[in-house]
């Protein structure tokens, strides 16, 4: 019956997009200059489905190498989602894209998600200046006083999570871990029993994040607009009750992610709304929760598979640890002796990135590579493009941290955090992160997958097919 109901929603949504398709769709093709090479596929649904295939298989570089090879090294033309996409490929690709952003191409994503993340709520300016304004709470001097705090709330993890159990699913509990981190760090919950209350609503929101945007009742999409609004509405209710308590004297004046931004002004002196902070921090809280719980189980996948590394860095982390005083936290100062495990957490982020791609939309008629582009267009580039190539990575399925070494990859080749003016302002944090999980997750245990060759998927971050069952 379940199966029944899921193709006769595929259906709706193919029926309804073939509508639209037909009222809306206006031809982008320009007057003069010839587009580049490639394929729109299918009437309505152009390509969507051998790209998401291609994804779901574990295998998303498929989908751009295949037509790389068949049409154009360097940018090709496919239909997704109802849009004109020209796919930049190379590092060329990724430098021309990041280095015009607001002159030849913007930032552009998929109206669902807009619609679940109110992404429209602020004006462009107004979106800018308060995205400005976050983007501060994650550089790197402000994330010192972090280190510890993300310390204590990772070594409670795993006290609470991990020890005395012999089998544990890794996926779910970095999701658990990712979460915690997110509600203590940004708006400064820690209850477990509060965490786990909006555990629930942050699974829904990911259940409806990338499904069918069709808004009816019992549709994954409809209950990722529901979670968000309920996640929504909890933090204006924490952002209220941290106002009284500011008024009060109550509670230190810089504490966390909502601290900073309660301080926050636009350029006429003017607070954000409470809605407009709660919309902000959701949009942190989940794609801090989405990539990290993902960077992390790949960490605990290949460290697995490949002994040696583990032991590089297990040399490291007890090195470090026996460096500390009794009962010593972990301080900033200490991430910077982690050279060895951050060349491991690079070669995981090269290989599994949790961010495959992203759009953007040109904004004028421009040239590239002898292709014009039409305004209107959606851009796409495509981390595995580089990420996967034998041109910038030799042997590039070989799991090699020493890739990293001395200056690393060549610039715009090695982009799992994007680039240019909107590259991923949580970078610093996500390198804390990760870098404090390793530290305890080594010192702690050693382990075995329970499934040799369990499948990887792309769904849309990518994960193990069964959540990465280790025993320890």
């Amino acid at each position: 019956m379940e199966i029944f109901y899921a193709s006769m929603i595929s259906l709706l949504f193919v029926v309804v997009s073939f509508t639209l398709h037909l009222v809306f769709y206006k031809s982008n093709a320009p007057v003069n200059g010839k587009v580049p090479p490639g394929k729109k596929g299918w009437l309505v649904i152009g390509e969507t489905l051998e790209f998401l295939a291609a994804a779901r298989n574990g295998h998303p570089e498929k989908f751009i190498f295949d037509r790389m090879a068949r049409f154009s090294p360097h940018v090709f033309r496919t239909s997704l989602i109802l849009e004109d996409v020209a796919v930049f490929c190379g590092s060329a690709g990724n430098k021309f894209l990041f280095s015009n952003e607001d002159r030849l191409v913007r930032a552009w994503r998929v109206p669902s998600l807009d619609k679940i993340f109110h992404a429209n709520h602020l004006p462009k300016p107004e979106h800018n200046k308060m995205k400005k304004a976050l983007s501060n709470f994650f550089m790197s001097e402000a994330l010192h006083r972090y280190v510890p705090v993300m310390n204590i709330v990772t070594q409670k993890h795993f006290e609470n999570e991990w020890e005395d159990k012999n089998e544990v699913v890794t996926c779910e509990l970095t999701s658990n871990l990712a979460l915690s981190l997110a509600c203590k760090v940004f708006v400064s919950i820690d209850e477990p029993e509060r965490v786990r209350y909006l555990s629930v609503p942050f699974k829904s929101l990911s259940r409806g994040m990338f499904s069918i945007p069709i808004d009816l009742p019992g549709t994954p999409f409809r209950g990722g607009i529901n979670a968000a609004n309920f996640i929504r509405k909890e933090l204006i209710r924490i952002i209220k009750q941290r106002k009284t308590d500011l008024i009060n004297a109550k509670g230190a004046p810089i504490q966390d992610l909502l601290s900073y931004q309660l301080r926050d002004t636009d350029e006429d002196g003017n607070k954000w709304t409470d809605s407009n902070i709660a919309n902000k921090i959701t949009g942190f809280m989940v794609a801090s929760h989405e990539n990290m719980s993902s960077v992390c189980a790949f960490v605990v996948k290949y460290l697995a598979e490949f002994p040696e590394v583990y032991q590089g860095v297990y040399r490291e982390q007890t090195k470090i640890a026996n460096s500390k005083g009794l009962g010593e936290a972990l301080n900033w100062n200490d991430l910077s002796k982690m050279k060895y495990s951050w060349n491991v957490a690079c070669e995981v982020l090269r290989v599994s990135p949790p961010t495959q791609g992203s759009f953007r939309e040109a904004i004028t008629d421009f040239v590239y590579n002898g292709y014009s582009i039409p305004k209107g267009w959606k851009l796409y580039w495509s981390a595995v493009s580089t990420h996967k190539n034998p041109e910038y990575f030799p042997e590039p399925q070989k799991f090699d941290p020493t890739r990293f070494d001395g200056k690393g990859p060549a610039a715009y080749t090695f982009i799992p955090f994007g680039g240019g003016p909107h590259i991923c302002p949580g970078k610093e944090y996500a390198r804390v992160q990760i870098l404090v999980f390793m530290h305890h997750l080594v010192r702690k245990f050693k382990w075995e997958k329970v499934v040799p060759d369990e499948k990887l998927i792309v769904n849309p971050f990518p994960l193990p097919a069964m959540g990465l069952p280790i025993r320890l």
